[in-house]
Parts: structure tokens; C-alpha cells; sequence
């Protein structure tokens, strides 16, 4: 008897779960052929993140909490599901591009565990940002909290699948912007941005039609935000590395909430 359908497609979700998120699945194989279907599902592994997100937040406001501090509640979470990941590869692609050195320097500078000015004025801004368009989100409704939440949290990973296309190189041999760089067919990573697209507007059609272009806006704006970083990065380190991934995921989420939190 052969394998069920789905089997294949069992090494992509250990990998997108094990990689980008700290929940507890063990990555069964490093392939490129696992890879590519985990930076496909990707977008599963955000859906999954946003809707913790937002449960975390929507449990503080039925406890009495005010929007703001259920803003700051539903922006960590993400940090700890990632062990704030995204945010380091935020802060040291900030350094590496502020440094204005060539290629090699920059990269060096990246990997070192300290974080420059750069760095921090970033994550700073960032997590400001993402705080006050869920604070706004949540003071319209508690429903535009939460899609905002979740659409942010599926776009910045949907950015990540458009990254790993074809075509877009790796800045190093090793580490994990090396292991996925290139892995996902450009049919593949447009299937997967209609696919996210479609399910944020229809997400946002229960609460109206606003909230639906809005929330269909909110992943293109952020896909938009993540291809002009990448391809500045792209110039700047000649290609892609894990601490630029996370620097797309955070300006993809940041770019979604605000345009989510429009009301």
C-alpha cells in the first residue's frame, strides 16, 4: 500500500514548526526538498504564532485589561514563541547595514552577540510601532485586534517564503539563510502569497468591508516593505542570511499592523 498523500509534506511542517517557533517538533531532516516545504508552510507557522497572539490578548481584555496593555501582551508573543529570534535578526541587520562597511565587515559585524546603537534604536521603533497600531486595533474593536494580530504574524512568515524564491542567494555558505535560500519554485512562493492574501480578506469580510481591503492590503504593504529590504540587503551582503530572514519577518508584521489598524 502506498504513503498516504500527505506524507511528504510532514518533513515541511517539522521544519517551518521546529525552525520558527520554539514549540516542541523535532526537525526530522535538513534537506533542501524539506526546505522548500517548510518555507512553504511557513505562512501555518505564522497563522499559528497570530492566533496565540491574539488569544493571549483577547484574554486580557475579558480579565479587564485596557488596549494598551493588551497590545504590549499580544506583541510578545511572538518574541517568546521565536526566543525573540526575529527581533536579534532585526537588530544585527540594522547594525550591518548602519555600519556602511563592504560586504565581509558587514557580515562580521552581524554575527557578533553584541548589539550596536543601530540595533537598538530599531527594535526599539519596531516594538513601539507594533504597539500602537494593536493598542489602536483593540480600541476599535477587540475583533480588529485580533485579525490584526493574526494577519501580521502570517504575512511577516509569508515574507520570509517569498525570500527563500529562487533566484535570491545566500551571504554565507553556512547557517540557516544558506539552508533555505533559493529552495522555494517562484510558482510556488505566488501560489502561497494569493493563498494568504485570499484567507486575510475573507478573514477581514466577517467584520466588513473595510477591514476585508484592509486586511488584504496589509499583506501586499507588508510583501512590498519585506522585497525592498530584501533586495537592499541583497546589494548590500550579496545575499541573504538567517538574521536578515528575521529582519523581514519583523518589517513584514510591523508594515501589516499598521495598515490592519487603520480605522
Amino acid at each position: 500500500m502506498s504513503a498516504p498523500a500527505s506524507t511528504p509534506a510532514l518533513p515541511g511542517l517539522r521544519f517551518a514548526f521546529g525552525t520558527l517557533t520554539v514549540l516542541p517538533v523535532r526537525v526530522s531532516r535538513w534537506d533542501r526538498e524539506a526546505a522548500r516545504g517548510g518555507m512553504l508552510c511557513a505562512p501555518l507557522a505564522g497563522l499559528v504564532v497570530g492566533a496565540a497572539a491574539a488569544a493571549v490578548g483577547l484574554l486580557l481584555l475579558c480579565c479587564g485589561a485596557g488596549p494598551l496593555l493588551a497590545a504590549v501582551a499580544t506583541a510578545a508573543v511572538p518574541a517568546v514563541l521565536t526566543r525573540g529570534l526575529h527581533l536579534d535578526g532585526l537588530a544585527d541587520t540594522a547594525d550591518g547595514l548602519g555600519s556602511g562597511k563592504p560586504a565581509e565587515d558587514a557580515l562580521r559585524i552581524m554575527k557578533q552577540s553584541d548589539i550596536g546603537p543601530f540595533g537598538v534604536i530599531s527594535i526599539v521603533f519596531v516594538l513601539l510601532a507594533q504597539v500602537a497600531a494593536l493598542a489602536q486595533a483593540y480600541a476599535d474593536s477587540w475583533a480588529r485586534g485580533a485579525l490584526a494580530a493574526v494577519v501580521s504574524a502570517t504575512a511577516a512568515r509569508l515574507a520570509l517564503t517569498l525570500a527563500a524564491r529562487t533566484g535570491v542567494p545566500a551571504a554565507r555558505p553556512e547557517g540557516l539563510g544558506a539552508a533555505v535560500a533559493g529552495v522555494v519554485p517562484g510558482a510556488g512562493a505566488l501560489g502561497a502569497a494569493l493563498a494568504v492574501t485570499a484567507a486575510a480578506t475573507a478573514a477581514g469580510a466577517g467584520l466588513g468591508t473595510r477591514p476585508a481591503l484592509l486586511s488584504a492590503g496589509a499583506v501586499l504593504a507588508a510583501l512590498a516593505a519585506a522585497e525592498l529590504l530584501l533586495r537592499h540587503c541583497t546589494r548590500r551582503f550579496g545575499g541573504v542570511t538567517g538574521d536578515v530572514f528575521g529582519a523581514l519577518a519583523e518589517t513584514a508584521a510591523t508594515t501589516a499592523l499598521v495598515l490592519v489598524s487603520l480605522g
